[in-house]
């Protein structure tokens, strides 16, 4: 097993962060344009004083840093680095690249984390890339086949043909077997924030699931970048926060958690995402709302009519882009006053993506918090399907509990522990969005390109958003239904089409891979 410590490289920054922000701040009061050449001491120490500790940040939001990270664990980047909305990622896909090696976060040697610990601690993370390996190669033939019939590929079909179908069959193959994976494996990522978003990691960088690897990596970009003007981090007393209320709470017992865990899943009713709560007039809202933009009265535009100006693509030619222009767009604004919220139970490597909608925030757990002593985690459609690949899937996942189990047994944090958790591990959250917001996830993850459980949640929330607002809800869907018949091309995705025409019955197109 290969591990490593956290690499921080600043890629690309702003030359003078800090006098750019003082600059901008004296431009506020200024009859002219001010640079940060003009910028003195004393403005330096007044200014940025005044500005950080009132909290008119705006100034220190100008300067961006792009960051490169490697050796960061998975579990990091769902707990802290993308449980916001103010970044910007482009990070390492598991789906889409072979985890050949077994290259994962191992926790810092302490009195708690012994040789004896971290002897269990790397077996378990050997056991499940041999898992990974296993169900990758019990699941390419089902992959094959699906996709080969989907495709038509018989023996006279061409051998470029046949060999897409092929690289498909075993990309599907690894997309699913790395549920098994642990979320304490390696990531690799481009990762772009702005000056005030990074003084507020480093304040609460002990806010999620893995403090010790945020302090880390958080430390180690603002060394970055005080490398480059010390003065953007040194002039302030910005401490990172350490009396968290989350930590104030009473211990939750592991047998509380599964508790917890029946409870929400009894409230689903059966749902991978189950509405909860929407605004109930929304379409009379979305009307008002179009009119007023557009100055017309409810006699000149009654209700339907501004509906299907809205929504209906045939008419809206902001509904056929691709480049969600929704919040630029002065009549598609009107979608922010509709809202709904979903309690859903997804796995966290489909959360990790669910969550990069950052426009549709989540209340997600805090696993430390809400640890089961049992497995508690979602199984893919192909390994349903296959009854080796799903006892080795089971198997997988008795290994990975039971080691964290153990590791608890001996005295050891939950935060190390829970890097041995795998990507089908269940998360449980309740997320809110305004239609503008939704409609952008709804189509892009209504596709069948999309990862399998955002699609079925996403479908789910469609059919029960077209059971309270049908006169909305028959509007959405992915790109290809809303381009059909209207414009081409029809699929957006090109060489990625799906191979399956959607567009001719969607929403009862039969997903099988």
């Amino acid at each position: 097993m290969e591990t490593a410590a956290p690499r921080v490289t600043l890629r690309s920054w702003f030359a003078q962060p800090y006098d750019s922000a003082i600059a901008a701040a004296r431009t506020c009061y200024a009859p002219r344009l001010i640079s940060p050449a003009d910028i003195t001491d004393k403005q330096r120490l007044t200014i940025g004083a005044a500005t950080f500790y009132a909290g008119h940040h705006t100034v220190f939001q100008h300067a961006h840093f792009e960051f490169g990270l490697e050796n960061v664990s998975r579990q990091f980047v769902w707990s802290f680095l993308h449980a916001h909305p103010f970044y910007n990622s482009e990070q390492q896909s598991q789906r889409y690249v072979r985890m050949d090696r077994a290259r994962a976060f191992v926790p810092a040697e302490s009195g708690r984390f012994g040789a004896a610990q971290r002897a269990i601690y790397e077996a378990a993370i050997a056991r499940a890339w041999d898992a990974y390996r296993e169900i990758t190669q019990l699941l390419v033939p089902d992959a094959h086949a699906v996709l080969s019939d989907i495709w038509h590929i018989g023996p006279m079909s061409h051998a470029k043909r046949r060999d897409k179908v092929a690289k498909q069959a075993e990309k599907r193959a690894f997309e699913v077997a790395r549920y098994v994976l642990p979320v304490a494996a390696f990531t690799t990522m481009v990762h772009t924030l702005s000056g005030i978003v990074l003084h507020r990691l480093w304040h609460m960088q002990n806010a999620c699931d893995t403090p010790a690897e945020s302090r880390a990596v958080v430390g180690a970009m603002v060394e970055r970048v005080r490398e480059v003007d010390a003065q953007f981090f040194d002039r302030f007393d910005n401490q990172p926060m350490e009396d968290l209320p989350e930590w104030k709470l009473p211990a939750v017992s592991q047998s509380g958690s599964s508790a917890f865990a029946r409870e929400f899943d009894a409230r689903l009713e059966g749902h991978t995402s189950k509405l909860v709560d929407y605004s109930p007039r929304a379409p009379a809202m979305i009307a008002e709302a179009y009119r007023a933009v557009v100055g017309l009265t409810r006699e000149a535009c009654p209700d339907a009519e501004a509906i299907d100006r809205v929504m209906n693509p045939a008419r809206n030619p902001y509904r056929l882009q691709t480049l969600d222009i929704g919040v630029h767009a002065p009549m598609m604004r009107a979608l922010e006053t509709a809202s709904y919220t979903f309690a859903k139970k997804i796995s966290h490597t489909a959360d990790s993506q669910d969550q990069r909608h950052r426009m549709v925030p989540g209340s997600r757990p805090l696993l430390t918090l809400a640890d089961t002593r049992e497995p508690d985690a979602v199984m893919p459609m192909l390994i349903r399907g296959n009854a080796r690949a799903r006892e080795a899937y089971e198997r997988a996942l008795e290994s990975a509990w039971r080691a964290k189990n153990e590791l608890l047994d001996r005295g050891v944090s939950r935060e190390d522990a829970l890097y041995l958790l795998p990507n089908a591990k269940a998360i449980r959250l309740v997320e809110s969005g305004s239609l503008l917001h939704l409609l952008h996830k709804w189509t892009m993850r209504t596709c069948f390109n999309a990862q399998e459980e955002i699609y079925q949640t996403s479908m789910e929330e469609l059919e029960q958003v077209r059971a309270v607002h049908p006169e909305l809800a028959r509007y959405i869907g992915p790109p290809c239904h809303l381009r059909a018949s209207i414009t081409t091309p029809i699929c957006t995705e090109g060489s990625h089409f799906c191979g399956v025409k959607v567009w001719q019955d969607f929403p009862n197109t039969e997903r099988r891979i």
